[in-house]
């Protein structure tokens, strides 16, 4: 017996897989349960709109988006080829969401593209995996706002990096991170919204490094980050400026506007002879030259 269309939906809607449609002008038409699920937007909120309005807004680790350059749907709707990545979605709460998407074309009875289909599926649970805290750290160290790590996991996870440094010569390196102008987001939007860009920022780093590394809220609007097996000054760059766009990129809907924050980076390796204050002393100084230096940018040191 052939079965109607209502079952292929019923099919589709379905699916753990986010899926949805997009006609040759980038306009959704179709939106199904697990893209809700996954993005926070729902199917009211984005059919009938262009995918790159400040929705999904894919950028690369590095920062860029691709809605702008190198944007897949655009790429497989002129080609017909399929395509598989690796991209960083906008999530509706602001943070960055890492996923694996697949675009195929749609075509018509007579072989001619008429839009393409995006299946997306959150990285979530691998990356989590990768930065799990015991289960008591959870409940005596984690900021209860930013869910990062507090001052104090921050203090005891370096001091314990440190040591095994000087045991077994393990390398590693500090990010002090902190986010500029922050205290005109509190006056111009008030401190609810200072709140969602710590708890959005919180999320980008969270989410974002391996099991191996260590963030935590470090005061206000300062972080540091641990980076674990850090050898030299280009892996440490490479790493502190995926961050800093990943920041960068993240957004909180506001009005008919949109809210982001930037963040001034100091980044160092450990040094013979280094202890915990040094190392933070280091890193925090750096920083400062990147505010200095215009804010928004990482110096190594």
């Amino acid at each position: 017996m052939p079965l109607d269309e209502s079952f292929y939906a019923r099919l589709i809607d379905n699916l753990y897989d986010g899926v949805y449609f997009v006609n040759t002008k980038r306009v959704i038409t179709y939106w199904n349960r697990a893209c809700e699920r996954i993005t926070g937007y729902t199917r009211e909120e984005v059919i009938g709109r262009s995918c790159q309005d400040n929705i999904l807004n894919h950028c690369t680790e590095l920062g860029d988006e691709l809605c702008k350059t190198g944007c897949p749907l655009s790429a497989t709707m002129t080609d017909g080829g399929p395509r598989e990545a690796n991209v960083f979605l906008h999530h509706k709460d602001g943070h960055r969401l890492p996923v694996r998407v697949r675009v195929s074309p749609m075509e018509d009875a007579n072989g001619a593209i008429i839009g393409a289909v995006e299946t997306f599926i959150d990285n979530l649970e691998f990356f989590n995996a990768r930065h799990k805290i015991r289960d008591l750290e959870e409940t005596v160290t984690i900021d209860p706002l930013t869910r990062v790590g507090n001052r104090l996991l921050g203090e005891t996870r370096l001091k314990t990096t440190i040591l095994e440094y000087q045991a077994t010569g393990s390398p590693f390196g500090v990010l002090f991170i902190d986010l500029d102008n922050f205290k005109l987001i509190n006056d111009t939007y008030g401190h609810e919204m200072g709140d969602r860009i710590l708890h959005m920022t919180g999320n980008t780093l969270r989410i974002n490094l391996r099991q191996t590394d260590v963030t935590a809220r470090w005061g206000g609007e300062e972080f540091i980050v641990i980076l674990a097996g850090t050898r030299d000054r280009e892996m440490l760059q490479n790493l502190a400026e995926k961050l800093r766009n990943l920041i960068e990129r993240s957004h909180i809907p506001w009005d008919e506007t949109e809210i982001s924050v930037t963040a001034s980076i100091g980044a160092t390796l450990v040094l013979p002879g280094d202890s915990p204050e040094s190392m933070v002393a280091r890193a925090d100084a750096l920083m400062y030259a990147s505010k200095t230096s215009g804010k928004n940018r990482v110096t190594l040191g």
